[in-house]
């Protein structure tokens, strides 16, 4: 018998209404490799039927809790390849734990969970289980983003010497001053310490800055100064962070859901020895580059000049804008590979092009590290 061409996944979480579940789906199907044929959508029993039945789910594999899902998908003969978590990140350590535990391959939602030693626990686990596990960290999706990291280690704009970055949006202005802390079903829970853990704001969007500077650059932070602003709410809403990477290079991270005008901001700029890139994730089908003493140039995804991970990552002509959607496709497609090659039986020495397990752990550091150095006076925190 041949090896086989497709697999199988489950979902916990992203019943029907819910928009971050949506994306993972289409996303998945975009790659074309993947059904859905098992899932837990919901924690409320209409809501879970109401989404398998929707999207076809055999009744004997709609489930009404994912520990049950875990035990009996991996009792079956054709039980789920992988689980995608997309729950609130209150339970992301929990659910992700018990499918690692039953020798299931997870991809889960970020932040990866609420502490060091929880993210470090699932990466032991995966690593002893031989699993795969995918942190969906957005943006390092995006073909142009895979530009901008090889062009940083071609060397085509010398050495790194600064890096600014920002992520802006205005969704919990009506949270200042704590006047109305029910604006919308996501601010709910994202500004609540139970659900969201110990930070709002730089878990949810400043994490996607400290992955994809790392992703372009192959740069960490070794420590961080942070100034957090809370206006009157339990947890962060803006957020100003001093960045010490490992190398001596400085950088600075803005990040907040406050500024009026801006909807999904977030914006990277590399500056090296020898020139700069800069990439606009409102603009995502472009890169810019300039080198020292030329006029600027503008890279488009898609054309016939954009070669490696940013050309085999291509969907559609340009011209034709790509978004969100396809930027985790391009994540799923990484890891459903490398779990379609363990299924097979030839496990990858290395994990493809795809934020992992061990990423999400950084993650988690630089939220600690941040929320720490706010608490502490903004003094330098080690990371």
């Amino acid at each position: 018998m041949g090896d086989r061409k497709r697999l199988r996944y489950g979902m916990v979480g992203g019943g029907i209404g819910a928009f971050i579940g949506a994306v993972h789906r289409r996303a998945i199907a975009l790659e074309e490799t993947a059904d859905l044929v098992a899932g837990c959508f919901s924690s409320r029993r209409e809501k879970n039927q109401e989404t398998g039945d929707f999207y076809g789910i055999a009744a004997d594999r709609l489930y009404a809790s994912y520990e049950e899902m875990a035990k009996a998908e991996s009792a079956r003969e054709d039980g789920i390849d992988f689980v995608s978590i997309v729950t609130p990140n209150a339970t992301h350590y929990e659910v992700a734990k018990a499918f690692l535990e039953a020798g299931i391959h997870v991809a889960c939602e970020k932040p990866l969970c609420f502490t060091v030693e929880q993210g470090e626990e699932l990466e032991r686990i995966a690593k002893e289980k031989h699993l795969m596990f995918a942190v969906t960290y957005t943006y390092t999706g995006y073909a142009m983003v895979k530009l901008a990291r090889e062009l940083v280690a071609a060397g085509e704009i010398g050495n790194i010497v600064n890096i600014n970055a920002e992520y802006l949006q205005d969704w919990l202005i009506d949270e200042i001053g704590g006047g109305n802390q029910t604006t919308t079903k996501m601010s709910v829970w994202r500004t609540d310490p139970a659900k969201s853990g110990i930070s709002n704001c730089v878990g949810d969007i400043g994490t996607h800055i400290e992955d994809t500077v790392a992703y372009i650059t192959g740069m960490h932070p070794k420590k961080v100064a942070a100034v957090l602003d809370n206006y009157g709410m339990d947890l962060d809403l803006n957020a100003n962070i001093l960045v010490e990477y490992e190398n001596g290079v400085h950088g600075v991270y803005s990040c907040s859901q406050v500024c009026a005008g801006h909807l999904n901001g977030l914006v990277i700029r590399i500056f090296g020895s020898e020139g700069s890139l800069e990439w606009v994730q409102e603009d995502p089908d472009y890169l810019k580059v300039t080198k020292k003493g030329q006029p600027d140039q503008i890279y488009h995804r898609g054309t016939g000049y954009i070669t490696g991970m940013a050309a085999e990552r291509n969907h559609i002509p340009s011209g034709h804008p790509e978004g969100l959607t396809f930027a985790f496709a391009n994540i799923y497609h990484g890891f459903m590979a490398d779990v379609l090659e363990c299924v097979n039986g030839h496990a990858p020495e290395k994990a493809g092009d795809y934020p992992s397990v061990s990423d999400g752990v950084s993650g988690v550091r630089f939220i600690h590290a941040v929320v720490n150095s706010g608490k502490n006076g903004s003094g330098w925190t080690e990371v």
